[in-house]
């Protein structure tokens, strides 16, 4: 029973809940009435002596229930009893029907009366078995709960502290009684205290018990962090009742660390692993810094940041700083510039890397900026000295610590990591130091080979881009288009070139080549091999004699000084020379007065043509040998090519890869020339964008030209017969079509040239005299004769009276020269249009300069 307060009478009377100490002690009563016969009997008394009412009223409860031997006591003491005096004793009792005593009761007798006032007695019996019983588990539970080496604390049903032992109490201070009342909030701080609560109304509410709940606290007093595994079970009255919740803890904070250090190890050893599987996978600098920084978060820190040297990032060619010397020069000095390049991040909340305190001289480092850190910074130290520096968070910051780790390759330094983590997370121990050391230095080295590699790429492409035509070519009647793509950083620089030079006549040479092999080596034999091209081309040679020519200096490109171009010069050579120096070649020249076009082929694709409405086609061109083979020679291929007509010559980039075979590029290549009637550069667009040219791979180079041609009126084409009257037709002939075309300007000057070219064919040549006139971008003068005896220009002496002819031609015209003919020569010269450049008459001191 207990009292309530707060109703209206001030008391409730109240039955006690299941499971009370009555349950366990069997208290049992019964009365005996003046006569000394039992009058009333309970049914506690019932359960304790097995006897039903009806059978025990009315009976001397010292023959029932006492033993023979006892029953003389019995009687003396009953009637003392009646007479009005109290006995409290011990009294073995048997069940009725059997001789041997059953149990042992503790009786509290005591008197009482009759509403008659006769004399009677009240009996209180408590098994004393059910005591002994209590008592051996109260003792027990006081041992193991008192004696127990862990923490062992008793929550009630309200979650607050019932009992604790004297273990607990040691850890957390003061006697096991100052504790009663308390709740997990008193000893842990929110977050823990939190999870515990929750787990145990989890283990009050469904009974299932926790086992191994880890909780991380520290003692009062103590900054010491401790691990507990924490144990809950409910515990329950006799009836199955709940009364609270009994918690055990474990102190395993060694454990833990163990734990730790082996995990740490292990976790270590997978990062190095996953390092060296992830990082320097590409030739990028700043792709490698993301690689570090993605194998480093959240793996090994919770923030981290990559800065580069900016001088390692635009190719400055100063040597990067050197650590461990007295002298602070290039990129190592501390206050040197460097760019964020790389940033990562675990941490929600993180925007942005907060640098180091006083490590940044405006506030907080942006990705992709370039900054400075200031001299006696800790970072500035770390890059200066090549040692990591374990810097703390600031106040009010996330970061809890900072590693500053110089990125040193060969003994340099080419940039600064900063691993961070936030407050919360453990703390950086000597094995973080080493392994992010490690990191740094794994990411250095692949860095610093980039740099080199990259240096080595950029030479190369700046080499090769700088042999290649500059801008957009110009020919007369073409239309030129053209595309190259060098292979990126993953492949090295090849050796794919086209050009477009000018011939005379309004002739055009297109070349394309490849030159096997990659790298500086192959694009400096490209630009051997093109100076070559274009030497042989103002020799005016035909296109066969050119690739022959071209086959003789790359045989010699390997050779070493003094050797000549033969088969001594191959033994002098090591097989890397000869796979360098082996290239392929189409070189073709067109005449865009008879619209004809010759090709020589040394080992390459063939040309493609497509004639207009026509399907377009591979121009069977004899391929031949490649450059640098030598023993067989080259064979031409003429065809007339109508006017819009499109052209183009190509490298095997364009149309082989590693995913589909040739033969299917260049079917795809001549189905993406189905529309050639549109602008030329949109026609290169789509050939680049339809072929699946797996770019990368390889270098691409493209060259289109489509058909335009010299109109018939831009032609003036006469014979003259060997006479010296010719000289004066000439001028006639040279003068009426200049006028037809609207060069008043030019007459004089081309009358005067014309006839010192056609007196020399006259004079020195063979057989008829051809002359023609060509006008396109500017105007070109041929003579044609049947002599072989090339013209030579000479000074000559104050006393001669001639010999000034060609020296005039060289003085007044843009530019001339012969060439040989199948069937002779041509001499011929090249004058700017009026409204062109270059037209300023000669002037006096050029004039006088030739006598």
């Amino acid at each position: 029973m207990s009292e309530i307060p707060g109703t209206a009478s001030g008391v409730v009377w109240q039955s006690s809940p299941p499971g009370s100490i009555y349950d366990y002690i069997r208290v049992a009563s019964f009365s005996i009435g003046p006569d000394g016969l039992v009058d009333q009997w309970s049914r506690r008394a019932v359960d304790l002596f097995g006897v039903p009412v009806e059978e025990a009223r009315g009976k001397d409860p010292v023959e029932a229930f006492m033993p023979p031997e006892l029953r003389e006591r019995g009687h003396h003491r009953v009637a003392e009893i009646l007479d009005g005096k109290e006995w409290t004793g011990l009294v073995p009792f048997r069940i009725p029907g059997q001789d041997r005593p059953h149990g042992i009761a503790e009786m509290y007798v005591m008197p009482s009366e009759t509403h008659s006032g006769e004399r009677a007695a009240l009996c209180i019996v408590v098994d004393v078995r059910a005591l002994r019983r209590i008592e051996t588990d109260l003792a027990a539970s006081q041992a193991i709960f008192g004696q127990s080496p862990f923490g062992f604390l008793l929550f009630g049903t309200d979650l607050t502290v019932k009992r604790a032992n004297q273990r607990f109490a040691t850890v957390f201070g003061g006697s096991a009684e100052d504790h009663r009342g308390r709740t997990v909030h008193d000893y842990l701080a929110r977050p823990e205290a939190e999870r515990m609560t929750a787990a145990l109304h989890r283990v009050l509410e469904t009974g299932e018990a926790v086992t191994e709940l880890q909780i991380v606290g520290a003692p009062p007093g103590s900054n010491d962090r401790r691990h507990w595994s924490i144990n809950l079970y409910r515990v329950h009255s006799g009836t199955g009742r709940p009364v609270g919740v009994a918690g055990l803890g474990i102190d395993v904070t060694r454990r833990h660390n163990a734990a730790r250090e082996a995990a740490s190890a292990r976790r270590n050893l997978a990062l190095l692993n996953e390092a060296g599987a992830r990082i320097g996978n590409s030739l990028d600098l700043e792709a490698t810094a993301r690689e570090l920084l993605d194998v480093a978060v959240p793996g090994f820190c919770d923030l981290a940041s990559v800065d580069l040297y900016q001088g390692l990032l635009t190719g400055d060619e100063a040597p990067p700083g050197r650590w461990g010397s007295s002298h602070d020069v290039g990129y190592g000095a501390g206050s040197a510039e460097l760019r964020r390049v790389a940033f990562a991040s675990a941490v929600s909340d993180a925007v942005e890397l907060r640098s180091v305190p006083g490590c940044c001289e405006d506030g907080p480092v942006e990705l992709g900026s370039v900054h400075r850190y200031p001299f006696n910074s800790s970072c500035a130290s770390a890059l200066r000295t090549g040692r990591v520096h374990n810097v703390p968070g600031p106040d009010g910051s996330l970061v809890q610590s900072t590693l500053a780790v110089p990125m040193v390759a060969h003994d340099t330094v080419v940039g600064l990591v900063q691993f961070s983590r936030a407050k919360g997370s453990e703390p950086f121990g000597e094995r973080d130091r080493a392994l992010a050391v490690e990191l740094a230095a794994r990411a250095a080295v692949c860095i610093d080979n980039a740099r080199l590699y990259r240096r080595e790429h950029e030479r190369a492409l700046i080499l090769q881009r700088s042999l290649l035509p500059p801008g957009d070519p110009e020919a007369a009647g073409l239309d030129i288009a053209c595309r190259y793509l060098p292979g990126n950083a993953a492949t090295e620089v090849g050796g794919d070139w086209f050009d477009v030079i000018e011939l005379p006549g309004h002739r055009t040479a297109l070349v394309i080549g490849d030159v096997m092999g990659r790298g500086l080596r192959a694009a400096v034999a490209m630009g051997e091999l093109r100076t070559a091209v274009r030497t042989l081309a103002q020799l005016d040679l035909e296109p066969a004699e050119v690739l022959s020519h071209l086959d003789e200096i790359a045989r010699g490109l390997g050779a070493p000084a003094g050797a000549q171009q033969s088969g001594r010069a191959h033994k002098a050579r090591g097989p890397e020379l000869s796979e360098v120096y082996l290239a392929t070649c189409v070189y073709a020249v067109y005449d865009p007065v008879t619209r004809r076009c010759t090709f020589a082929n040394a080992g390459h694709l063939p040309p493609v043509l497509v004639e207009p409405g026509e399907a377009a086609m591979l121009l069977d061109v004899p391929p031949g040998m490649p450059l640098g083979v030598g023993g067989e020679p080259f064979e031409e291929v003429e065809v007339e090519i109508p006017e819009g007509a499109l052209l183009a010559l190509y490298t095997d980039g364009l149309v082989e890869s590693r995913d589909h075979p040739l033969d299917e590029g260049l079917n795809a290549f001549r189905q993406a020339l189905t529309d050639p009637g549109r602008p030329l550069e949109d026609v290169c667009d789509h050939v680049l964008s339809t072929l699946d040219t797996g770019h990368g791979q390889d270098d691409i180079a493209l060259l289109m030209a489509r058909i335009q041609g010299l109109p018939a009126e831009a032609v003036g084409d006469w014979s003259l017969p060997r006479e010296p009257r010719s000289v004066g037709k000439a001028r006639e002939l040279a003068r009426g079509q200049l006028t037809a075309w609207d060069l008043e300007p030019l007459v004089d000057t081309v009358e005067l040239l014309v006839s010192e070219l056609v007196t020399n064919a006259l004079r020195y040549g063979e057989g008829d005299i051809r002359l023609r006139l060509l006008r396109d971008r500017t105007l070109v003068c041929e003579v044609w004769d049947s002599g072989l005896v090339q013209p030579r220009r000479r000074r000559a002496r104050d006393t001669d009276e001639g010999g000034r002819g060609l020296q005039l031609v060289g003085l007044l015209s843009a530019a001339w020269g012969s060439r040989r003919t199948p069937r002779g020569k041509t001499v011929w010269f090249e004058l700017p249009l009026p409204d062109g450049e270059n037209s300023a008459e000669p002037t006096v001191e050029q004039l006088l300069s030739m006598f």
